[in-house]
């Protein structure tokens, strides 16, 4: 038996960028190509086709996004665990070489929902940052920095969507705005906790 003349992960780090560059409508079996060395018929044997290839790029972003989850492991006040989680976020956004948002909401505002294979990995990542978030949360109330009386698992779903929209916001503003109006959310998002 032939072992595969190529590593895998790096495959799948390759089109990841390209996914992640021109989503996964505009992106074309020669862009994948181009990007990972690979034939054609190498990709189709590895990854069955363009969408099996993408469901393992959002796997590959699901991993590269646990730094998130180690930070709000992290000791210290939840509160600037949350802000140090928000403020990367929004610093990612300003980054002027990137302009490419989040994969995974990316993914979501272009496949998901009629895309089950693609809902359920999308779904997996977000249930992944909301438990985090409301371990952190938990964490927060028993210390007494976070209201008992606050729900913690509500609050870990707003501080998710409060993300996700910070990366479509960010899109969607002008460029002389920007900063101000990420920050004027974070700002918000903590007064909530």
């Amino acid at each position: 038996m032939r072992t595969k003349a190529f590593n895998h992960d790096e495959i799948v780090d390759a089109a990841m960028q390209v996914f992640w560059q021109l989503g996964y409508s505009a992106t074309s079996i020669q862009d994948l190509v181009d990007a990972t060395g690979l034939s054609r018929s190498s990709l189709y044997n590895a990854f069955e086709n363009k969408h099996g290839l993408y469901a393992q790029a959002l796997r590959r972003y699901h991993e590269l996004t646990a730094r998130n989850i180690t930070l709000l492991q992290e000791p210290g006040p939840v509160k600037e665990l949350v802000r140090r989680l928000l403020m990367r976020i929004v610093n990612d956004e300003l980054d002027g070489s990137a302009q490419r948002g989040c994969l995974a909401a990316n993914a979501a505002l272009e496949l998901a929902g009629p895309d089950d294979r693609i809902t359920e990995l999308l779904a997996g990542n977000f249930l992944r940052l909301e438990k985090a978030l409301e371990q952190a949360l938990l964490r927060g109330q028993a210390e007494g920095e976070i209201a008992s009386q606050k729900n913690p698992r509500a609050l870990a779903r707003f501080i998710v969507n409060t993300i996700q929209g910070l990366r479509v916001l960010s899109k969607g503003s002008a460029r002389h705005q920007r900063r101000q109006r990420l920050l004027d959310v974070l700002d918000i998002t903590l007064d909530a906790l």
